[in-house]
């Protein structure tokens, strides 16, 4: 689940690239999201995933959107962050219907930003590649909560408990 955290990250002033369906047509905008959440008095959960379309990722997405409504509730937009195209994107959304906005951060920008890319051991071989997080900010922008190298299956369920008690506090 994600934690209280004392990382001092806040979110960043330049243009980022989102992708998001609405009614059936592919939206792309160039936002600041720190201009958004500014602008829509909603907290943001910002997700982190290495790839479209694969196990792990595909579970994590499709588990945000069927909780989408809940963490409506609670007060929070959630955007998905990759370093997959625009086109990938759009492809993946349609695919499996979600219902949530996905960042493509093909310059690794935002990545590096949030410091997720990482050495990661895949079958003996070192490479560089995107560790799965997520980092919650408040309506004020301000980061509350934060995991690195977290395992999709149920993240969702135990993120949105997590902010469910901390709302209720």
């Amino acid at each position: 689940m994600a934690k209280p955290t004392t990382e001092n990250i806040t979110l960043p002033t330049f243009p980022v690239t989102m992708v998001r369906e609405l009614d059936g047509h592919f939206i792309h905008d160039e936002i600041s999201l720190k201009e958004m959440v500014a602008n829509t008095n909603k907290g943001l959960i910002l997700y982190f995933y290495p790839k479209d379309n694969t196990p792990g990722c595909t579970t994590q997405a499709t588990e945000f959107t069927a909780q989408l409504n809940e963490f409506d509730d609670l007060g929070y937009d959630i955007i998905g962050v990759s370093r997959d195209s625009v086109e990938s994107h759009e492809k993946f959304i349609a695919k499996q219907n979600l219902q949530i906005a996905l960042i493509s951060d093909t310059d690794e920008k935002l990545c590096q930003y949030f410091d997720v890319i990482k050495e990661k051991n895949m079958y003996g071989n070192i490479t560089l590649g995107l560790v799965r997080s997520t980092f919650v900010f408040n309506t004020e922008g301000k980061l509350t909560h934060a995991q690195r190298n977290l395992r999709a299956q149920g993240y969702t369920e135990r993120l949105r408990e997590t902010l469910s008690a901390s709302s209720s506090n």
